[in-house]
């Protein structure tokens, strides 16, 4: 009878197989899906989720990456901490819009906001093809719900709603800046009483961001991020010799800083791009003889110069 039941479901709901997500969350977390019918837009039959890495793909302080694509349906995941502030933080993984990087931006992040005593709410958003707004607005709509079920929930999650703010990389970065200057007016038709809430986050943390600064147009700020005296407080962090462009968090800087937000900015000569919070070491060379010692950049310090700039801030107490 078994094996006949499953041959059954083999025979007559492949999708349900096909569609199996390509990563899950460890068990003991709460995931809710953040469309209950379906994400705006999306094909009734998607391609399957899928880890896009190979034995060919680069290593990350010599580990892999999970890059997750194929993401449509979205998701968030809560982790919370062992003592448990009140602050929460949306973390936004990179990937070009074309992937997620799940565990480098997601849930190695995820582990240290817990460590300082944040809820950490990692969102999987749709991808690929799906930003940077107003390019595509998938993944803005995604953040934007993201937010408003965040703050649906934060009373039986034992969250401030008052202290929720936004966490990004690369991609994500951009994202969590577009959450900061597109919350007055959502991007998609109302689901429910989530959508009912502010979708402002109360603080922004760019890590190496792309696309605040158009290299097309000599880095020129951004007009699709219209900052004002509403957007929110942010933290940014970039490297000089990031192939993406430091000019991405300081014309943002600039931009924040005209419009009287508060920010503060880490510029550092070297790190490059998407190391997360893996220490990075940088080969030390003398008169282009070989290496003779490896340090850990300093640039892999900033989570700490972050906990403290959250101190700064009021969001933990």
């Amino acid at each position: 009878m078994r094996l006949l039941l499953a041959a059954a479901l083999l025979a007559f709901s492949p999708a349900l197989f096909a569609q199996s997500p390509a990563w899950s969350p460890a068990p003991g977390h709460t995931t809710l899906h953040l469309w209950p019918h379906g994400a705006p837009g999306e094909p009734a039959h998607p391609a399957p989720e899928v880890n896009t890495t190979t034995a060919k793909s680069d290593l990350v302080a010599g580990r892999t990456v999970i890059r997750l694509g194929n993401v449509s349906d979205p998701t968030l995941t809560l982790y919370k901490p062992r003592h448990n502030s009140g602050a929460a933080i949306l973390v936004f993984p990179g990937g070009a819009y074309q992937v997620l990087a799940i565990d480098l931006e997601g849930t190695e992040v995820c582990h240290w906001v817990n460590s300082i005593g944040v809820n950490c709410i990692l969102v999987k958003y749709r991808v690929p093809d799906t930003g940077p707004y107003p390019r595509s607005a998938a993944a803005l709509q995604d953040a934007q719900r993201a937010m408003g079920l965040v703050r649906e929930h934060a009373a039986t999650w034992h969250i401030d709603p008052h202290r929720i703010g936004v966490l990004g990389f690369s991609a994500g970065a951009h994202l969590s800046a577009a959450l900061s200057t597109h919350f007055q007016k959502r991007l998609y038709a109302p689901v429910d009483a989530a959508d009912q809430l502010s979708c402002r986050p109360d603080f922004e943390m760019l890590i190496y961001p792309g696309w605040l600064a158009l290299a097309e147009k000599h880095m020129e700020p951004n007009p699709s991020l219209p900052v004002t005296a509403n957007t929110p407080t942010a933290f940014l962090v970039q490297a000089e010799d990031d192939p993406v462009h430091v000019e991405n968090v300081i014309e943002y800087f600039l931009a924040l800083k005209h419009a009287g937000v508060p920010a503060e900015m880490h510029v550092y000569a070297k790190g490059g791009h998407g190391y997360g919070l893996r220490p990075t070491p940088v080969s030390v060379s003398i008169h282009d003889m070989p290496p003779t010692s490896t340090t850990p950049l300093p640039i892999t310090h900033w989570p700490s110069l972050a906990a403290t700039w959250l101190h700064t801030i009021g969001v933990l107490k």
